[in-house]
């Protein structure tokens, strides 16, 4: 098997719906399905077994459900040691009919890399599992506006907001644009800066806010809103 080769496990309690998701990953020559399962429990053990770089999971499977399953496979992740060769992390792509505030702020929370529609997954499956994979984060303009309300339930935003304030015009402008999904030298060229100096300013945000990983900045934004995209 081609070194290369985004490694992929399928779960989903319908055999069917597994068989059109392997038939829409097939049509990826960087993609390869290497196992399938219909329970959270299946998830778990074939992530232990053929070390899989994304796991597309669905949210409502009986047994264990795909938030309950994602948060055994984060629990996996932080013990092992992976050999060489071995995806560092095994992200989670969940993949579901809901769309319940709820539901997607427990979930990115548990530490999913994405969320994703299955009414939309025909066409942008392809693209959430690269980006998944990639460590990047994966969230539809629709899945954003509902994180974003689910967390302002939550806890209203209010610490975040004073935090953001605290950041000068240009770093709240860097944040927003990595939180959107922009690479450095793009965020560059969109602000009239350079690369290097996009890095300087995401330390800066690093060191006052604590954000590391993209997944950080999107949580911080959807907090706050600043990721409110339409459909």
């Amino acid at each position: 098997m081609r070194p290369d080769l985004i490694r992929v496990v399928l779960i989903d309690d319908h055999q069917i719906v597994r068989a059109g998701l392997k038939a829409v990953l097939s049509t990826a020559k960087d993609i390869t399905v290497v196992g399938e399962g219909g329970t959270g429990k299946d998830a778990v053990a074939l992530a232990s077994r053929v070390d899989p770089h994304v796991i597309v999971m669905d949210l409502s499977m009986p047994d264990m459900d795909g938030l309950t399953a994602t948060r055994e496979l984060q629990k996996a992740n932080a013990l092992r040691t992976p050999t060489p060769g071995e995806p560092m992390t095994r992200r989670v792509l969940v993949l579901t009919m809901h769309t319940e505030d709820e539901h997607l702020v427990a979930l990115l929370e548990a530490g999913a890399g994405g969320y994703l529609l299955k009414s939309v997954a025909e066409r942008e499956l392809v693209d959430a599992v690269r980006t998944v994979a990639a460590g990047d984060v994966y969230v539809q303009p629709t899945a954003a506006r509902a994180l974003a309300r689910g967390l302002a339930k939550r806890d209203g935003g209010a610490e975040e907001r004073a935090r953001f304030d605290k950041l000068t015009d240009r770093e709240q402008s860097v944040l927003k644009l990595v939180a959107e999904g922009f690479t450095a030298p793009e965020i560059g060229e969109a602000l009239t800066i350079s690369p290097k100096t996009v890095d300087t300013y995401k330390q800066r945000i690093g060191e006052k806010l604590g954000l590391t990983h993209r997944s950080d900045y999107v949580k911080f934004a959807l907090k706050l809103g600043l990721l409110k995209h339409e459909a």
